[in-house]
Formats: structure tokens, sequence, C-alpha cells
């Protein structure tokens, strides 16, 4: 019978196997709920990672699950391991291995996928591994539902973010002075959707609170007050900073919305270029050619510098009076390492900031990929300047749906970490255990970590890299995937967010009119992901647990 705090060696390696397994969720899910936002211009990289580390943190930490299934999703029965609670341990362990090891192998490709799928495959192979197939439960709540999932998904979200899309378009895009009405309807869909996104957090009973034992009027009552709130500070705020900023041309910055009202006129910046027509910096974001043509000019200027370095290196190289250093200068500008480098506080200055922030420093918008150039050809381009009012709402949306992201889909990792702790502490199993709050942030932290440095590889395969993306369609995609979850999961029908968001964001590409503006070929590398995800995590996680329990040990009998 196993006592408390035997098999202390499970417990250290399920640590560092759940940072790795939170780092791929951040990697992945995170970065496929930012990659709109990112590439429509309403975020930069760098923005939309200090965001999502506050609101995933604060999600996981203030909402998370302060109680654990021990077995995710129930799929396999928990009196297997009531004699054996080390087994369950070890189980867990091994799950989390195969989880992590298929996420961010996924990652890497840019492959979007499911990271409950992946544990909850880790865990049916774990399961097999140990009793055979007959143990895991293949019905509509089980793997039936799982599988159902990923034509459902893509499907519905798909239907509701086109019909999102469509009001706005002819609402609003193809109006004759869509300014004029962008600035009108900004407020009503700002409390269309803070309504919707509030409701589908109470509603779904956000976990660490008592918000599934209300009432149905007071779930109402509380979103549709919040929702009034932003009706009217959008309408004092939000619009005022968006005719004087996009209208009028005033070089406002973002912050300036919150205080707009005070803020003393400004001369008004209407050009975009200078008298040489090299671009400005007080473009729009959601002004696409505008910052390809910036890109462009800073790659230019860039080049031209590194020519300008190598013609004087090149003459001080011919210089008589330079003949004594030519072999020093050789042996430092050979680009090799040296040992010596290492004394430098520069250099060592240097090469950290470029590690900690290689994965902010990446392009993911893709405006300038030439193989994407048709695809976003075929798109039906808009006025930037009215695309640019839907920048806020897009941001809003994104933000509360990784917030929500943060206090569900960080039990995917912590979970498992959690039920290996109880047994750890306690020698005994529950089908219930609690979450301790250092768990929570911990499992926090680690997807925080894993947006910012890896975060980047599934941003770039997204978004532009499947149709073009601006805020209008970014907007329409995460809120039709937000309601789609909210909707199928009150109604027991299986889905999954990242299946949710791809097929929502495919669906409106087509309602350009034209199939040639959606990348067919990486949604079916999406779709390969999606289908391969619960087999190969669960033949990792089957194979290391059946490794270890199946290995030949000193003292045994055959």
């Amino acid at each position: 019978m196993m006592n408390p705090y035997d098999f202390s060696w499970i417990f250290g390696v399920t640590m560092v196997l759940a940072f790795c397994d939170a780092f791929g969720i951040g990697a992945n899910d995170v970065a496929n709920a930012f990659a709109t936002s990112v590439s429509s211009g309403s975020l930069t990289l760098v923005q939309a990672c200090i965001c999502a580390c506050f609101t995933e943190f604060l999600g996981a930490l203030l909402l998370g699950n302060q109680v654990s299934d021990t077995i995710r999703s129930g799929i396999i029965p928990l009196d297997q391991f009531t004699e054996e609670p080390e087994m369950l341990m070890l189980g867990m362990m091994c799950a989390l291995f195969g989880s992590a090891t298929w996420v961010l192998t996924a990652s890497s490709f840019g492959w979007p996928v499911s990271t409950t799928h992946s544990i909850v495959g880790a865990i049916i192979g774990m399961g097999i591994a140990g009793w055979g197939p007959s143990v895991v439960d293949w019905s509509w709540d089980g793997v039936g539902g799982i599988i159902a999932s990923w034509f459902i998904s893509p499907i519905a979200s798909g239907i509701v973010a086109a019909i999102i899309y469509l009001i706005v378009k002819y609402g609003v895009l193809k109006r004759k002075n869509s300014i004029k009405w962008g600035l009108m309807l900004v407020p009503v869909f700002f409390f269309v959707t803070t309504f919707i996104e509030v409701f589908y957090i109470i509603f779904k009973g956000a976990p660490g609170t008592q918000a599934a034992k209300m009432g149905i009027g007071a779930q109402v009552g509380i979103a549709f007050g919040i929702g009034g709130f932003f009706l009217f500070w959008s309408a004092l705020f939000v619009v005022p900073w968006l005719r004087r900023r996009v209208v009028d041309g005033e070089p406002l910055r973002w912050y300036h919305v919150f205080y707009v009202p005070f803020v003393a006129k400004r001369t008004p910046v209407t050009e975009v270029s200078d008298e040489n027509g090299k671009p400005k910096d007080n473009f729009l974001p959601t002004d696409q050619d505008a910052v390809l043509a910036h890109e462009q000019e800073a790659k230019r200027q860039e080049d031209e510098i590194k020519k300008q370095e190598e013609e004087s290196k090149k003459l001080e190289a011919e210089s008589p009076s330079s003949s004594v250093n030519n072999a020093v200068t050789e042996l430092e500008d050979d680009g090799k390492f040296k040992w010596s480098n290492l004394l430098k506080g520069s250099y060592l200055k240097k090469k950290f900031l470029s590690i900690v922030l290689h994965g902010l420093r990446q392009d993911v918008r893709n405006l300038n990929s030439s193989h994407l150039k048709n695809i976003h050809a075929a798109a039906v381009k808009f006025d930037s300047k009215t695309e640019y009012m839907f920048s806020f709402l897009q941001v809003i949306t994104a933000l509360v749906f990784s917030f929500a992201h943060g206090s569900n889909d960080v039990s995917n990792a912590v979970g498992p970490l959690a039920a290996v702790y109880n047994i750890w502490t306690t020698g005994t199993t529950a089908a219930k255990v609690p979450t301790a709050i250092w768990i929570l942030a911990y499992g926090g932290v680690a997807i925080d970590i894993g947006l910012a440095t890896f975060g980047y590889r599934v941003m770039r395969r997204l978004g532009n890299n499947i149709t073009y993306m601006t805020p209008t369609r970014g907007f329409s995609t995460e809120l039709g995937a937000a309601v789609t979850i909210l909707t199928c999961s009150q109604l027991g029908i299986p889905v999954s967010s990242t299946h949710c968001a791809t097929g929502a964001t495919a669906a409106v590409g087509l309602c350009n009119g034209n199939v040639r503006a959606v990348n067919w070929k990486m949604l079916a590398w999406c779709m390969f992901a999606w289908v391969v995800t619960l087999p190969i995590a669960g033949l990792i996680a089957g194979l290391a647990y059946s490794i270890i329990i199946y290995a030949p040990h000193f003292g045994m009998t055959i």
C-alpha cells in the first residue's frame, strides 16, 4: 500500500512535464486565439504577448478550476487505480509526457491542435496500455464525441462567423459613407460583443466562482449591465477618439482613448509619405499597403547600411595604414564564436536579448509573402479607416476569450499535476482533487512563456496565411468562435476552441465570394493535425507507460 510522499521522483518529473505541456498550450492554443488580432494589425506581436500574459495568468489564477477532475473527461474509470494509486501517478506522468511531446511538435510546425484532445488522447493511450481497449469510453460522451468535434466545430463556428461578418459587411463596409455608419454602429457592436463574451463566461460557470449557481435572470442582468457600461463608454470615449484619429487625422495614441475629452486639439497629419515618396510612421496599422511599404522601406534602409559598412571595411582593409591590424581585424570579423567574447558585457547583453526576445521579433503578418500574394489579391478590400474602427472590438474579443481560456484550459496541464500532487501527499485517489493556487500560477506562468517564446510559429501559420485578415474579419472570427463554443457546450455538443477558430477564419474568407481567397493547403494541414492528435498523443503516452510498467526488474518472476 502506498504511503504519503512515496515515489517523490514521479512528482518531480511530473512538475517538469506539466510545465512543458502548459508551455505548449501557450505556444499553440493562446497563439491561435491572438493570431487574427496580430494578422489584422489590431495588435502587434509584442502587444499581443503582453496582453495575453495578463489575461491568461489572471484567468488561470483568479478563475482557474479550484477542483479538477482526476481523470480528464472521465474517459477511464477511476476504480482501476483504487488499490494502487501510485500507478495513477505514473499514468498521469506518462499522459503529460505524451501530450507535451505532441503539442510541442505540432507547435514547431505551426499546426494548431487541440490541447484538450491531446491530453485526453494521452490518457486513452495510457489506459489501453494498462488495461486494454475495453476500459475506454468509446461512446458519444467519450471518444465518439471527440471525433465528431473534428467536423462539428469548424462547420458550426464557420456558419456563425460568416453571419456576423456579412452583417458587418452589408451594414457598414459596403455602405456609401462607411465611416459614418461605422461611427454610428461601433457602440452597438461594443454592447453586443461584451454582452455575449461576459454571458459566455458566467453562463458556462466561471471556475472558481459561484456563477453557475446563479439564475438565468441574474446572469443575463450582469452581462447586460456590463454590456451597457461598454455601450456608454464607447459612445463617450471610443467614438470621439475614432473621429479625431480616423476622420480628422490627429496623431493620437491608443491610450488617449481613456481621456480623449481632455486631450487638446492636435494638428492633423494627412500625408503618409514625405516629399521623397518615403512612407511616414503615421499610417493606420490596418492599412496593409502602407504597412508593407513601410516594411520594404525599412528593409531597404537596413540593406543600404549593411552595404555601406561592407564598403567601409573594404576600404580600411585596402588602406596601407591599417596593414598592421589586418590580421586582428580578420580574426574579429570572421563571424566565428570566440571564447573571449564571454568576457565582454556588451556581447553578453546582446546575446541575452537576442535569445529572450527572439519570439517577439518575428514577422507573423505575412504581408510580403510571395506564395500568399494571389490569395490576398482574391479578397475584397474595404476602406482601411472603416476597418480600423473595429480594432478595439477585436482586441476586446481576443482579451476576454483569452481570459476565459486561461481559466478553463489551464487544467489540461495542471489537472494531471494536481492529481499527482494529491496522491503524493495523501497516498489515496479521489474523483475530484483540490488545485492549489501555486499550481494554477505555475501553469499560468508556463503558458505566458510559451506564447512569448514559441507562439509566433502558430501565429505565422494562421490569420493572413489562411485568408486576408482585417479587423472586421478578425472580430467576426473571434466572436463567431466564442458564440459557437458557448452554445454547443450548453447543448452538450462537443467542440474545440482551436477547431472553431480555424473554421471561422476559413468561413470569413469564403465570404469574399471567391474560393481562391482561402489557403486550402494550410487548412488541409490543420485538419491533418486535428485527426492525428488523439492517436499520436495516445501512442506516445501508451508506449511510455508500457515501457515502465512492463519493463523487467530485479526480483521479477514470470
